[in-house]
C-alpha cells in the first residue's frame, strides 16, 4: 500500500546527474519520510554528496523531479534556505568570523533582525547544541573538532528549518566525540521534530541514530529500510559493505 504523499519531506524521482560524459546518479528514486532520520551510505565517490547537493540546488540535474516539503526543489534562492539547514563535512566555518558571526550568517542573509535579537538567537542556538555563551567570541582556529561540528550544527539550525542535511557529521571525530554528536542529533531531531538526511559511512551512527538506511550503488538506491533489513540484503555491494570485518562486531551487538 502506497504511503500518503504528504508523509514525505523529500521525494526524488528518476534523477539523473552527471559531469561531462560521466553519469553519477542514474534514474535514482528515493523518498524521505517526515520526521525520520535517514542515513545514506555508498562507496567513496559513488554520489552520496552529489545527491545531497543536487537536492539543495548546488548541482544541476539533467532530468528527474525533486520535491521538498511538497514543493518543487533543486533551485537556488534565499527562500530555499528556510526549508533546510546544512552541516557540511568538516564544518565549513568561515575562519575570519567568530563563532557568533558564523551562526548569525544565515540570519543576516535571509532575515531582517536587530543585532541584539541576532545575538540572543545565536547564543540560544549555541546552548542548544551544548556549547557555552563564552564560546561565542572564539574563532574557528580555537575550536576542537567536536566544537567545530557543534558550531556548524548551530548555524544549520539558525533559521529553524524543518529539514537538516548532514554530510559525514562524525568524520574526523574520535569515538567518544562521535557518540556524543550522534546522541545530540537524535535529541534535537526528537525535540525539534526534524527530518534528518544524513550522509555517513559511520556504522555506529547508522545503527544508533538512523530510522532507515538507504544504500547507493551504481547510481541508484539499491536497498532501503531499517538497519536489520539492510543486513539481510542480497545486493553484492550492500553485502560487501555490511558484512566486512568491521561490521561483524555490529551484527554481534544487534543480536
Amino acid at each position: 500500500m502506497e504511503e500518503p504523499h504528504d508523509q514525505f519531506a523529500i521525494r526524488v524521482r528518476d534523477l539523473v546527474v552527471g559531469f561531462g560524459r560521466q553519469t553519477v546518479l542514474d534514474h535514482l528514486s528515493l523518498d524521505v519520510r517526515r520526521g525520520e532520520i535517514l542515513g545514506l551510505v555508498g562507496a567513496s565517490g559513488g554520489g552520496k554528496s552529489v545527491l545531497m547537493r543536487t537536492i539543495i540546488g548546488l548541482i544541476p540535474r539533467r532530468s528527474g523531479t525533486l520535491e521538498v516539503m511538497g514543493r518543487q526543489a533543486g533551485g537556488h534562492g534565499r527562500g530555499a534556505a528556510m526549508a533546510w539547514g546544512i552541516l557540511f563535512q568538516q564544518g565549513a566555518l568561515f575562519s575570519s568570523l567568530t563563532v557568533r558571526q558564523n551562526v548569525q550568517f544565515p540570519m543576516r542573509e535571509n532575515l531582517v533582525l536587530s543585532q541584539e535579537l541576532m545575538d540572543e538567537m545565536a547564543i540560544a542556538k549555541l546552548e542548544m547544541v551544548g556549547l557555552r555563551a563564552e564560546d561565542a567570541d572564539k574563532y574557528p582556529a580555537e575550536l576542537s573538532g567536536g566544537m567545530t561540528k557543534r558550531v556548524a550544527l548551530a548555524r544549520a539550525l539558525a533559521l529553524d528549518p524543518p529539514i537538516l542535511f548532514l554530510d559525514e557529521p562524525t568524520s574526523g571525530l574520535d569515538p567518544i566525540a562521535a557518540g556524543e554528536f550522534d546522541a545530540l542529533i537524535k535529541t534535537l531531531q526528537k525535540t525539534l521534530e526534524l527530518t534528518v538526511f544524513m550522509v555517513t559511512h559511520d556504522l555506529a551512527s547508522l545503527t544508533t541514530v538512523c530510522d532507515r538506511v538507504a544504500a547507493l550503488a551504481d547510481g541508484k538506491i539499491v536497498a532501503i529500510g531499517p538497519m536489520r533489513e539492510l543486513l539481510q540484503s542480497e545486493h553484492p555491494w550492500v553485502r560487501a559493505y555490511f558484512h566486512g570485518k568491521r561490521s561483524q562486531m555490529l551484527q554481534h551487538e544487534m543480536r
